[in-house]
């Protein structure tokens, strides 16, 4: 299946842009929040992070790249995206997607997430949204969590030194655990979906 033509909008980033490293979606956010930031060609205050998970660790998401199938989800413990709202449109920007980059709202939640309730109550998805400039405050990772027990790396990591504040090395746990109050706001999907569709 081939990926739409990208959406169109003024200043876009462009995916050969961007710091990417497969199964380290948490950090392709981080570095394009910080490419956002830090060119300044767009306001930062549109974006967020928005990682989702649930009790299970289990959530299913379509259109991935890494699936076998492109008609069958990939169900991932957690995955992280960055969200656009852009006056009353919103859009998705997920590098390990099929999908336009970015893609609008409706159309990721329609083929990517998809509704809840054909899922089992197990799969049903939490979504932790964080403003960008936030997530780039607070977030950090030692890449402890892809490494054995013997000290293998379960997938090569990303080339720049790990994520880092001076309060922590390492709190992804705090963000993909959505009983925890931690940064942003939790939402179900019901909410997810409302707070960001378009009121056109």
């Amino acid at each position: 299946m081939q990926a739409k033509t990208t959406v169109e909008v003024k200043g876009e980033i462009s995916p050969s842009t961007c710091v990417y490293t497969s199964c380290y979606c948490e950090e392709n956010v981080w570095k394009l929040c910080e490419q956002i930031r830090d060119e300044k060609e767009q306001n930062v205050n549109e974006y967020y992070a928005v990682f989702i998970s649930n009790d299970k660790r289990q959530v299913p998401l379509w259109m991935q790249k890494s699936a076998k199938d492109t008609l069958a989800p990939v169900v991932w413990d957690y995955h992280v995206l960055l969200l656009r709202r852009v006056e009353d449109k919103c859009l998705i920007y997920d590098l390990d997607s099929i999908l336009p980059f970015p893609c609008p709202f409706e159309q990721y939640a329609q083929q990517a997430i998809q509704n809840d309730r054909q899922l089992k109550k197990h799969f049903h998805r939490k979504f932790r949204v964080i403003p960008a400039e936030s997530f780039l405050g607070t977030f950090a990772s030692d890449r402890s969590h892809m490494k054995k027990p013997n000290g293998e790396w379960i997938k090569t990591p990303p080339p720049y030194s790990p994520i880092r504040t001076t309060e922590s090395t390492m709190n992804l746990q705090e963000f993909i655990d959505m009983t925890s109050e931690g940064e942003g706001q939790v939402m179900d999907y019901k909410t997810f979906i409302k707070n960001f569709t378009s009121t056109d």
